[in-house]
Protein backbone atom coordinates (compact mmCIF):
# COMPACT_ATOMS: atom_id res chain seq x y z
CA UNK A 1 0.00 0.00 0.00
CA UNK A 2 3.28 2.36 -0.45
CA UNK A 3 3.30 2.41 3.44
CA UNK A 4 7.42 3.26 3.79
CA UNK A 5 7.62 6.90 2.53
CA UNK A 6 10.70 9.05 2.82
CA UNK A 7 10.60 12.74 3.23
CA UNK A 8 13.57 14.85 2.48
CA UNK A 9 13.33 17.40 4.47
CA UNK A 10 12.03 19.19 8.06
CA UNK A 11 10.49 22.60 7.13
CA UNK A 12 6.46 23.52 6.90
CA UNK A 13 5.58 21.04 3.63
CA UNK A 14 7.90 18.39 5.41
CA UNK A 15 6.58 18.42 8.80
CA UNK A 16 2.86 18.67 7.65
CA UNK A 17 3.38 15.96 5.40
CA UNK A 18 4.90 13.70 7.66
CA UNK A 19 1.97 14.51 9.96
CA UNK A 20 -0.90 13.68 7.66
CA UNK A 21 0.78 10.87 6.46
CA UNK A 22 0.79 9.14 9.58
CA UNK A 23 -2.83 10.15 10.59
CA UNK A 24 -3.84 8.53 7.45
CA UNK A 25 -2.10 5.06 8.26
CA UNK A 26 1.12 5.50 6.02
CA UNK A 27 5.05 4.78 7.66
CA UNK A 28 6.76 8.03 6.76
CA UNK A 29 10.73 8.75 7.43
CA UNK A 30 12.08 12.11 7.45
CA UNK A 31 15.85 13.02 6.98
CA UNK A 32 17.28 16.43 7.37
CA UNK A 33 20.45 17.94 6.13
CA UNK A 34 20.81 20.27 9.15
CA UNK A 35 21.44 19.29 13.13
CA UNK A 36 18.45 20.20 13.95
CA UNK A 37 15.56 22.05 13.24
CA UNK A 38 15.67 25.26 12.02
CA UNK A 39 14.79 27.91 15.06
CA UNK A 40 15.26 31.33 13.32
CA UNK A 41 13.50 33.03 10.27
CA UNK A 42 10.62 35.15 9.86
CA UNK A 43 7.24 35.78 9.77
CA UNK A 44 4.69 33.27 7.93
CA UNK A 45 0.82 34.10 7.21
CA UNK A 46 -1.97 31.70 7.64
CA UNK A 47 -5.11 32.30 5.95
CA UNK A 48 -8.18 30.58 4.55
CA UNK A 49 -7.35 27.01 3.65
CA UNK A 50 -3.48 27.02 5.41
CA UNK A 51 -5.55 28.02 8.47
CA UNK A 52 -7.65 25.53 8.34
CA UNK A 53 -5.11 22.54 7.85
CA UNK A 54 -3.75 24.16 11.03
CA UNK A 55 -6.77 23.51 12.53
CA UNK A 56 -7.25 20.23 11.47
CA UNK A 57 -3.79 19.12 13.04
CA UNK A 58 -5.50 20.67 16.39
CA UNK A 59 -3.07 23.66 16.48
CA UNK A 60 -4.50 26.65 16.11
CA UNK A 61 -4.95 27.24 19.75
CA UNK A 62 -0.97 27.03 20.30
CA UNK A 63 -0.50 28.97 16.94
CA UNK A 64 -2.69 32.13 17.90
CA UNK A 65 -0.88 32.08 21.77
CA UNK A 66 2.41 32.40 19.22
CA UNK A 67 1.37 34.79 17.32
CA UNK A 68 3.80 37.49 16.11
CA UNK A 69 0.97 40.31 16.88
CA UNK A 70 2.62 43.09 14.06
CA UNK A 71 0.11 45.15 13.12
CA UNK A 72 1.66 46.33 9.57
CA UNK A 73 4.43 48.04 8.12
CA UNK A 74 5.76 51.77 8.40
CA UNK A 75 8.17 53.43 5.94
CA UNK A 76 10.39 55.87 7.15
CA UNK A 77 12.83 58.84 6.04
CA UNK A 78 16.86 58.87 7.06
CA UNK A 79 15.68 60.91 10.16
CA UNK A 80 13.78 57.84 11.24
CA UNK A 81 10.47 59.99 10.83
CA UNK A 82 6.87 57.69 9.55
CA UNK A 83 6.34 58.94 5.83
CA UNK A 84 3.56 56.19 5.17
CA UNK A 85 2.17 53.06 6.89
CA UNK A 86 0.11 50.25 6.17
CA UNK A 87 -1.90 48.52 8.31
CA UNK A 88 -2.12 45.02 7.74
CA UNK A 89 -4.75 43.62 9.67
CA UNK A 90 -6.85 45.99 8.29
CA UNK A 91 -6.04 44.35 4.89
CA UNK A 92 -6.44 40.90 6.16
CA UNK A 93 -8.34 40.78 9.27
CA UNK A 94 -8.83 37.05 9.86
CA UNK A 95 -4.99 35.97 8.51
CA UNK A 96 -2.36 34.57 11.43
CA UNK A 97 0.90 35.17 11.38
CA UNK A 98 3.50 33.51 13.44
CA UNK A 99 7.17 32.87 12.94
CA UNK A 100 8.44 30.27 11.40
CA UNK A 101 10.73 28.79 13.92
CA UNK A 102 7.53 28.47 16.09
CA UNK A 103 5.44 26.92 13.31
CA UNK A 104 7.92 24.13 12.60
CA UNK A 105 8.30 23.63 16.14
CA UNK A 106 4.84 23.14 16.90
CA UNK A 107 4.88 20.81 13.54
CA UNK A 108 7.57 18.46 14.91
CA UNK A 109 5.95 18.32 18.48
CA UNK A 110 2.94 17.00 16.67
CA UNK A 111 3.84 15.01 14.28
CA UNK A 112 5.98 13.42 16.84
CA UNK A 113 8.62 11.04 14.18
CA UNK A 114 11.77 10.33 15.00
CA UNK A 115 14.19 12.68 12.32
CA UNK A 116 17.50 11.68 10.45
CA UNK A 117 19.13 15.41 11.13
CA UNK A 118 22.79 15.93 10.29
CA UNK A 119 22.59 13.63 7.06
CA UNK A 120 21.07 13.49 3.44
CA UNK A 121 19.84 11.64 0.39
CA UNK A 122 23.20 10.71 -1.69
CA UNK A 123 21.68 8.69 -4.24
CA UNK A 124 18.20 7.07 -5.11
CA UNK A 125 17.09 4.60 -7.82
CA UNK A 126 13.48 3.72 -8.92
CA UNK A 127 12.02 0.73 -10.39
CA UNK A 128 8.29 -0.07 -10.65
CA UNK A 129 7.98 -1.59 -7.17
CA UNK A 130 10.29 0.88 -4.80
CA UNK A 131 13.20 3.03 -4.46
CA UNK A 132 16.55 1.86 -3.62
CA UNK A 133 17.99 5.11 -1.25
CA UNK A 134 21.44 5.62 -0.05
CA UNK A 135 22.28 8.38 2.38
CA UNK A 136 25.49 10.26 3.57
CA UNK A 137 25.50 8.59 7.13
CA UNK A 138 22.39 6.38 7.84
CA UNK A 139 22.09 3.07 6.10
CA UNK A 140 20.17 2.25 2.63
CA UNK A 141 17.05 1.21 2.53
CA UNK A 142 14.06 0.88 0.08
CA UNK A 143 11.32 2.55 -0.36
CA UNK A 144 7.82 2.95 -1.70
CA UNK A 145 7.66 6.41 -2.34
CA UNK A 146 10.20 9.62 -1.75
CA UNK A 147 8.99 13.17 -1.43
CA UNK A 148 11.67 16.14 -1.74
CA UNK A 149 10.26 18.86 0.58
CA UNK A 150 13.87 20.50 0.61
CA UNK A 151 13.31 23.89 -0.32
CA UNK A 152 13.86 26.24 -3.22
CA UNK A 153 17.47 24.60 -3.80
CA UNK A 154 16.08 20.80 -3.53
CA UNK A 155 18.89 18.32 -3.48
CA UNK A 156 16.09 15.76 -4.32
CA UNK A 157 14.79 17.88 -7.35
CA UNK A 158 18.56 18.04 -8.49
CA UNK A 159 18.57 14.13 -8.43
CA UNK A 160 15.62 13.24 -9.91
CA UNK A 161 14.18 15.85 -11.76
CA UNK A 162 17.40 17.62 -12.90
CA UNK A 163 19.45 20.91 -12.87
CA UNK A 164 17.94 23.51 -10.91
CA UNK A 165 19.12 26.10 -14.00
CA UNK A 166 16.33 24.15 -15.39
CA UNK A 167 13.53 25.39 -12.67
CA UNK A 168 14.39 28.61 -10.99
CA UNK A 169 13.43 31.87 -12.29
CA UNK A 170 15.12 34.58 -10.91
CA UNK A 171 13.09 37.70 -9.73
CA UNK A 172 15.62 40.33 -9.88
CA UNK A 173 16.21 40.87 -5.99
CA UNK A 174 17.97 39.15 -2.87
CA UNK A 175 17.41 39.34 0.61
CA UNK A 176 18.49 38.74 4.31
CA UNK A 177 17.19 38.73 7.56
CA UNK A 178 18.89 37.58 10.84
CA UNK A 179 18.57 38.55 14.57
CA UNK A 180 18.85 42.27 15.92
CA UNK A 181 18.85 44.35 18.97
CA UNK A 182 15.11 44.17 20.41
CA UNK A 183 14.86 47.79 21.38
CA UNK A 184 15.49 48.82 17.27
CA UNK A 185 12.31 49.76 15.74
CA UNK A 186 8.64 50.46 16.61
CA UNK A 187 6.84 47.44 18.53
CA UNK A 188 4.38 45.68 16.27
CA UNK A 189 5.74 47.14 13.38
CA UNK A 190 7.85 46.20 10.40
CA UNK A 191 10.11 49.64 9.74
CA UNK A 192 11.42 49.80 6.32
CA UNK A 193 14.03 52.48 5.07
CA UNK A 194 14.51 52.65 1.05
CA UNK A 195 17.03 54.36 -1.06
CA UNK A 196 16.67 53.73 -4.64
CA UNK A 197 16.72 49.39 -4.99
CA UNK A 198 17.27 48.80 -1.35
CA UNK A 199 15.87 48.15 1.59
CA UNK A 200 16.67 47.64 4.64
CA UNK A 201 14.46 46.88 7.67
CA UNK A 202 13.22 45.77 11.33
CA UNK A 203 10.31 43.64 12.40
CA UNK A 204 9.22 43.72 15.69
CA UNK A 205 6.85 41.18 16.79
CA UNK A 206 4.29 42.17 19.71
CA UNK A 207 5.29 38.31 21.37
CA UNK A 208 8.61 38.47 20.72
CA UNK A 209 11.77 39.84 22.41
CA UNK A 210 13.89 39.25 20.03
CA UNK A 211 13.69 42.02 16.36
CA UNK A 212 14.54 40.71 12.58
CA UNK A 213 16.90 42.95 10.74
CA UNK A 214 15.58 42.60 7.31
CA UNK A 215 17.10 43.59 4.32
CA UNK A 216 16.39 43.59 0.52
CA UNK A 217 18.06 44.66 -3.06
CA UNK A 218 17.94 44.89 -6.80
CA UNK A 219 20.53 42.27 -8.51
CA UNK A 220 20.47 40.32 -11.85
CA UNK A 221 21.20 36.95 -10.94
CA UNK A 222 24.46 36.08 -8.94
CA UNK A 223 26.83 33.30 -8.90
CA UNK A 224 27.57 32.53 -5.38
CA UNK A 225 27.55 29.14 -2.67
CA UNK A 226 23.93 29.10 -1.46
CA UNK A 227 25.51 27.13 1.11
CA UNK A 228 28.62 29.48 2.29
CA UNK A 229 27.49 31.63 4.91
CA UNK A 230 30.98 33.73 4.34
CA UNK A 231 30.44 34.82 0.86
CA UNK A 232 26.40 35.53 1.09
CA UNK A 233 27.64 38.35 3.97
CA UNK A 234 30.23 39.75 1.74
CA UNK A 235 27.57 39.90 -1.16
CA UNK A 236 25.10 42.11 1.09
CA UNK A 237 27.69 44.11 2.60
CA UNK A 238 29.07 44.67 -0.76
CA UNK A 239 25.46 45.90 -1.47
CA UNK A 240 25.19 48.27 1.30
CA UNK A 241 28.71 49.26 1.80
CA UNK A 242 27.58 52.83 0.79
CA UNK A 243 24.43 53.06 2.72
CA UNK A 244 25.20 55.33 5.78
CA UNK A 245 21.76 56.84 6.51
CA UNK A 246 18.98 55.87 8.90
CA UNK A 247 20.53 52.98 11.26
CA UNK A 248 21.08 50.84 7.84
CA UNK A 249 25.35 50.18 9.15
CA UNK A 250 23.99 49.39 12.73
CA UNK A 251 21.40 46.69 11.43
CA UNK A 252 24.10 45.60 8.71
CA UNK A 253 26.68 45.29 11.80
CA UNK A 254 24.88 43.08 13.44
CA UNK A 255 23.02 40.96 11.12
CA UNK A 256 26.65 40.01 9.73
CA UNK A 257 27.85 39.01 13.20
CA UNK A 258 24.56 36.76 13.51
CA UNK A 259 25.45 33.04 13.04
CA UNK A 260 21.72 32.04 11.92
CA UNK A 261 22.18 34.82 9.30
CA UNK A 262 20.32 34.01 6.62
CA UNK A 263 20.46 35.02 2.70
CA UNK A 264 19.08 33.95 -0.44
CA UNK A 265 17.26 34.99 -3.96
CA UNK A 266 14.12 36.19 -4.59
CA UNK A 267 13.34 33.73 -7.06
CA UNK A 268 10.46 30.92 -8.12
CA UNK A 269 10.07 27.07 -8.86
CA UNK A 270 8.43 26.61 -12.40
CA UNK A 271 7.81 22.71 -13.26
CA UNK A 272 6.14 20.98 -15.24
CA UNK A 273 5.34 18.43 -13.08
CA UNK A 274 6.01 17.37 -9.89
CA UNK A 275 6.06 13.77 -9.64
CA UNK A 276 8.25 11.34 -11.34
CA UNK A 277 7.42 7.54 -11.07
CA UNK A 278 7.91 7.20 -7.60
CA UNK A 279 9.40 10.51 -6.42
CA UNK A 280 7.22 13.62 -5.73
CA UNK A 281 7.81 16.93 -4.62
CA UNK A 282 5.82 19.45 -2.41
CA UNK A 283 6.41 23.03 -0.91
CA UNK A 284 9.51 25.28 -2.07
CA UNK A 285 10.76 22.27 -3.81
CA UNK A 286 7.96 21.88 -6.26
CA UNK A 287 6.81 25.75 -6.70
CA UNK A 288 8.59 28.41 -4.61
CA UNK A 289 6.52 31.13 -5.31
CA UNK A 290 9.15 33.25 -3.78
CA UNK A 291 9.34 35.36 -0.69
CA UNK A 292 7.69 38.28 -1.87
CA UNK A 293 4.56 36.50 -2.10
CA UNK A 294 4.04 35.87 0.70
CA UNK A 295 2.73 32.78 0.02
CA UNK A 296 5.27 30.18 1.09
CA UNK A 297 3.67 28.75 4.33
CA UNK A 298 0.47 28.56 2.73
CA UNK A 299 1.32 26.52 -0.35
CA UNK A 300 3.21 24.43 1.80
CA UNK A 301 0.49 23.51 4.11
CA UNK A 302 -1.92 22.97 1.89
CA UNK A 303 0.01 21.18 -0.28
CA UNK A 304 0.88 18.72 2.27
CA UNK A 305 -1.96 17.86 3.48
CA UNK A 306 -3.63 17.65 -0.04
CA UNK A 307 -0.86 14.92 -1.36
CA UNK A 308 -0.88 12.86 1.78
CA UNK A 309 -4.57 12.95 1.53
CA UNK A 310 -4.73 11.76 -2.16
CA UNK A 311 -2.22 9.04 -1.55
CA UNK A 312 -4.43 7.52 1.26
CA UNK A 313 -7.41 7.77 -1.27
CA UNK A 314 -5.63 6.12 -3.84
CA UNK A 315 -4.34 3.01 -2.29
CA UNK A 316 -1.70 1.96 -4.04
CA UNK A 317 -2.21 3.82 -7.45
CA UNK A 318 0.00 6.72 -6.67
CA UNK A 319 0.57 7.60 -10.27
CA UNK A 320 -3.40 8.04 -9.71
CA UNK A 321 -2.83 10.30 -6.33
CA UNK A 322 -0.08 12.50 -7.85
CA UNK A 323 -1.71 13.54 -10.69
CA UNK A 324 -4.73 14.58 -8.78
CA UNK A 325 -2.74 16.08 -6.26
CA UNK A 326 -0.82 18.07 -9.28
CA UNK A 327 -4.73 19.35 -10.78
CA UNK A 328 -5.63 20.45 -7.01
CA UNK A 329 -2.75 22.41 -6.79
CA UNK A 330 -1.62 24.10 -10.06
CA UNK A 331 -4.15 26.96 -10.04
CA UNK A 332 -3.55 28.13 -6.76
CA UNK A 333 -0.23 27.56 -7.09
CA UNK A 334 -0.22 30.04 -10.21
CA UNK A 335 -1.89 32.66 -8.57
CA UNK A 336 -0.14 32.89 -5.65
CA UNK A 337 3.44 33.11 -8.10
CA UNK A 338 1.55 36.17 -9.60
CA UNK A 339 3.21 38.31 -6.97
CA UNK A 340 1.84 41.87 -8.58
CA UNK A 341 3.17 45.24 -6.86
CA UNK A 342 4.98 43.88 -3.61
CA UNK A 343 8.21 44.04 -4.74
CA UNK A 344 7.89 47.47 -6.20
CA UNK A 345 6.24 48.60 -2.87
CA UNK A 346 8.91 46.83 -0.65
CA UNK A 347 11.93 48.12 -2.81
CA UNK A 348 11.17 50.92 -5.02
CA UNK A 349 13.48 51.36 -8.01
CA UNK A 350 13.94 55.08 -7.82
CA UNK A 351 13.39 58.25 -5.47
CA UNK A 352 9.82 58.52 -7.99
CA UNK A 353 8.68 55.37 -6.96
CA UNK A 354 9.34 55.17 -3.40
CA UNK A 355 7.32 58.89 -3.32
CA UNK A 356 4.69 57.05 -5.39
CA UNK A 357 4.72 54.07 -3.10
CA UNK A 358 4.24 56.93 -0.03
CA UNK A 359 1.50 58.54 -1.41
CA UNK A 360 -0.35 55.33 -2.42
CA UNK A 361 0.05 53.98 1.15
CA UNK A 362 -2.07 57.03 2.68
CA UNK A 363 -5.02 55.84 0.24
CA UNK A 364 -8.05 54.13 1.23
CA UNK A 365 -7.93 52.91 -2.31
CA UNK A 366 -5.15 49.82 -1.02
CA UNK A 367 -7.68 48.87 1.84
CA UNK A 368 -10.29 48.63 -0.73
CA UNK A 369 -8.56 46.95 -3.07
CA UNK A 370 -7.38 44.15 -1.05
CA UNK A 371 -10.69 43.52 0.20
CA UNK A 372 -12.21 43.10 -3.21
CA UNK A 373 -9.32 40.63 -3.93
CA UNK A 374 -10.20 38.21 -0.37
CA UNK A 375 -14.22 38.24 -1.56
CA UNK A 376 -12.98 37.39 -5.43
CA UNK A 377 -10.36 34.44 -4.05
CA UNK A 378 -12.92 33.10 -0.88
CA UNK A 379 -15.95 33.18 -4.07
CA UNK A 380 -13.66 31.34 -6.48
CA UNK A 381 -12.07 28.40 -3.87
CA UNK A 382 -13.85 25.26 -3.80
CA UNK A 383 -14.12 23.46 0.24
CA UNK A 384 -10.91 22.39 1.40
CA UNK A 385 -11.34 18.45 1.01
CA UNK A 386 -11.76 16.01 3.75
CA UNK A 387 -10.42 12.47 3.42
CA UNK A 388 -10.71 9.86 5.68
CA UNK A 389 -8.03 9.02 8.42
CA UNK A 390 -7.02 6.08 9.39
CA UNK A 391 -8.20 4.17 12.89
Amino acid sequence: MNEQILISGAGIAGLTLAHWLTRHGFEPTVVERAPALRAGGNGVDLRGHAAEVVRRMGLMPRVRELAADVRGLKFVDAADRAVARIDMRALDPDGVEIMRGDLVALLHETTGIPILFGDSIRTLEQDRDGVDVTFEKAPARRFDLVVGADGMHSHLRRLAFGAREEFIRHKGHYFAFADADSALGEDRWVTMFNTPGRMAGIYRSGNHAQAKAYFAFRSAPLDYDHRDPAVQKRLLGDAFAEQTSWRTRELLDVALADPDFYFDACAQVHMPSWATGRVALVGDAAWCPSPASGAGAELALIGAYRLAGELAAAGRDHQAAFDRYDTALRPLVAARQRIGMNLRLMVPRTHGGRYVRNVLAHLPLMKAASAVERRVQGGRARPLPEYTVAG
